[in-house]
């Protein structure tokens, strides 16, 4: 691939500030499209996204400069936004954060132990093309009903007809802007989307100022999580990290293989051992894991730059950001119909790219191996909308999370029941 600037390469300044607006630019489309899930007062959840802002901007930084090495985002996982929230689901009305914030700490501690030695490279071979094709699939179809609830907030009846008509109009136009755009603009449709859905939004119904000052209130004293133990949803964090995994490995090795980097094996060791270390942060203050994202090498291709130095301002922008409360407050004051067409219009593109790499890998060639495919999305669509009563309350973290049902079942499909060797 011919570059303009490669991955040590240092380009001029004025040119290195362009290329990192573009990379701040989708950093801070991929922090804000997680902040939902926070919790409590405003003030409070302006402190989580202040949190998750600092976390993100420091975890570029460092894997720049002494992980991989390479130019990758780092945003928040989401897959262990699924967790968090089919976790939550899970509980009912007993919600109890500090068990799920422990459990992405253990996580954290068991992705930093498999980066150490030749692990690995033995725990890859677990995961085949189907297995991979799936976990894509799984990410997209469970947060569904998140998406849903997003779009179509109860309590607020009157206003579903704007999450109608937004979504009817903005997928198909996101779909178009992305096709027709290209080079620095083509990564910038979802922050434009972002901010034109919430013009649109504050423009009918009025209120931002009022929202503002809400979230403009001193801020909420800063409570770390307790450590609580709770073996299922522990187990079903540790599935889901499972999932991280192989994200974090696959962004590496896919940016590897197009940059024809050497030691891209190392390289990838040290990212996903420093993603395990900044799970480990992130349980402990209480916020939403880490994760490489698998969405630069198009921004690469598009922009001919692969310095990872582009990085460096990127990584200290959401820092800074992170000590600006009103700017954290406007933020988070996009409504979450918007956050929720975001969402469907992203889900779109990795069901997408699930299916690309069905066509690339030939990993549907016949019936079974397309069976080992559907079931497993059959079970996950289950099982995230079974009554939790049925469940008993010991299981629910694991029956109740339609992600885990469905990672277990294409594991067992795969290597079990249609493995040829047995």
């Amino acid at each position: 691939m011919n570059l303009k600037y490669g991955i040590d390469s240092r380009p001029p300044f004025g040119q290195l500030m362009l290329y990192s607006l573009q990379w701040f630019v989708l950093a801070i489309a991929v922090v804000v499209t997680s902040l939902f899930i926070a919790v409590g007062s405003p003030a409070e959840r302006v402190l989580y996204a202040q949190k998750v802002f600092a976390l993100m901007g420091g975890a570029i930084i460092v894997q720049a400069l002494w992980g991989h090495r390479m130019p990758i985002v780092v945003g928040p996982a989401s897959v262990l936004l699924v967790g968090i929230i089919t976790t939550l689901a899970a509980q009912g009305e007993a919600v109890n954060t500090n068990k799920i914030y422990t459990a992405i700490l253990i996580g954290g501690c068991a992705v930093t132990l498999l980066s150490i030695g030749s692990t690995l490279k033995h725990l890859q071979k677990i995961f085949t093309p189907r297995i991979v094709i799936v976990i894509l699939m799984l990410i997209a179809v469970t947060l569904g009903p998140t998406i849903k609830n997003l779009i179509f907030p109860a309590g607020q009846e009157a206003r579903h007809a704007f999450g109608l008509w937004a979504t009817i109009a903005g997928i198909p136009l996101m779909a178009l802007a992305a096709n027709r755009l290209r080079g620095v603009m083509k990564s910038v449709v979802i922050p434009i989307a972002l901010v034109i859905g919430t013009i649109i939004y504050y423009i009918m119904y009025g209120g931002f100022g009022e929202v503002f000052s809400k979230y403009s209130e001193s801020e909420g004293p800063l409570l770390l999580p307790k450590l609580e133990f709770d073996g299922g949803i522990i187990l079903a964090f540790l599935l889901c990290f499972v999932a991280l995994l192989i994200n974090d490995i696959g962004s590496t090795q896919s940016l590897g293989g197009m940059l024809g980097t050497p030691d891209t094996d190392s390289r990838c060791r040290r990212g996903v051992g420093l993603t395990g270390i900044f799970n480990i942060i992130a349980g402990g203050i209480g916020i939403i894991g880490p994760v490489n994202f698998s969405m630069s090498p198009g921004v690469i291709a598009s922009s001919s730059c692969a310095s990872r130095y582009a990085l460096i301002p990127t990584g200290a922008g959401l820092m800074v950001c992170a000590f600006i409360p009103q700017l954290i407050a406007v933020m988070s004051a996009i409504p979450d119909t918007v956050i929720g067409v975001i969402l469907l219009y992203l889900m779109g593109t990795q069901l997408a790219a699930a299916f690309h790499m069905i066509s690339t890998t030939d990993s549907a060639k016949t019936f079974n191996q397309g069976l080992i495919i559907g079931l497993p999305v059959m079970v996950a669509l289950l099982f995230g909308i079974i009554p939790m009563q049925v469940i008993p309350s010991m299981l629910r973290p694991l029956i109740g999370n339609g992600f885990v049902m469905g990672v277990v079942t294409v594991i067992l499909l795969e290597h079990v029941i249609f493995n040829k060797k047995h």
